[in-house]
C-alpha cells in the first residue's frame, strides 16, 4: 500500500476541484463546464463538425449532439453545411456566444490564479509543461501497440 495518493489520483481530484468551481461560477450565466469549454473550442477553431468539437470538449459525439442543439436553442452557436460535404454541418460561434465568452472568461480566468497561485510563479511554466507531457504520453499511439 503507497504511503501517498497516486499522482493519478491526485490530478482526478484536482480535475474534480476545477469542474466544481467552474460550474458554480458559469450557473448564473447559464452554462456548465462542458458547455463553455465547447465554445471556448469552437472560439478557438470556427466550423468544426459536432464530432469534431465531441473530441476537443472531451464529451461523447452523443452527448455534444445534445449540447449542440441546447447551445443553438439559446442563440449561442448556429450550423451550416460543409461546402465539401453537404451532409456535414459546421458548428458556428454567434455574436451572442462570444458575448457570453467574454462574460465567462475572467470568472475561469479567476479559478485559474487561484489554483496558479498556490504554485511559486517560476514553477507555473514548469508545471504546465508537466501536464503536457502527461497528456501527450497517455494520448499518443504507443510504439508497442499494433
Amino acid at each position: 500500500m503507497p504511503d501517498r495518493p497516486l499522482t493519478l489520483y491526485l490530478v482526478k481530484r484536482l480535475e474534480l476541484a476545477i469542474r466544481a468551481r467552474m460550474d458554480e461560477a458559469l450557473r448564473p450565466h447559464g452554462l456548465t463546464t462542458l458547455q463553455f469549454t465547447a465554445l471556448t473550442a469552437l472560439r478557438e477553431r470556427d466550423g468544426l463538425s459536432s464530432a469534431q468539437l465531441a473530441r476537443r470538449s472531451f464529451v461523447t459525439p452523443q452527448t455534444m449532439n445534445e449540447m449542440v442543439r441546447w447551445l443553438e436553442n439559446r442563440g449561442h452557436v448556429a450550423r451550416r453545411r460543409d461546402p465539401d460535404n453537404r451532409r456535414v454541418l459546421l458548428l458556428t460561434l454567434t455574436g451572442t456566444g462570444r458575448d457570453l465568452l467574454a462574460r465567462c472568461d475572467p470568472l475561469v480566468g479567476s479559478i485559474e490564479s487561484e489554483m496558479l497561485g498556490a504554485v511559486p510563479e517560476v514553477q507555473h511554466p514548469l508545471f504546465r509543461q508537466s501536464l503536457e507531457l502527461g497528456y501527450t504520453a497517455l494520448t499518443e499511439p504507443r510504439e508497442d501497440s499494433p
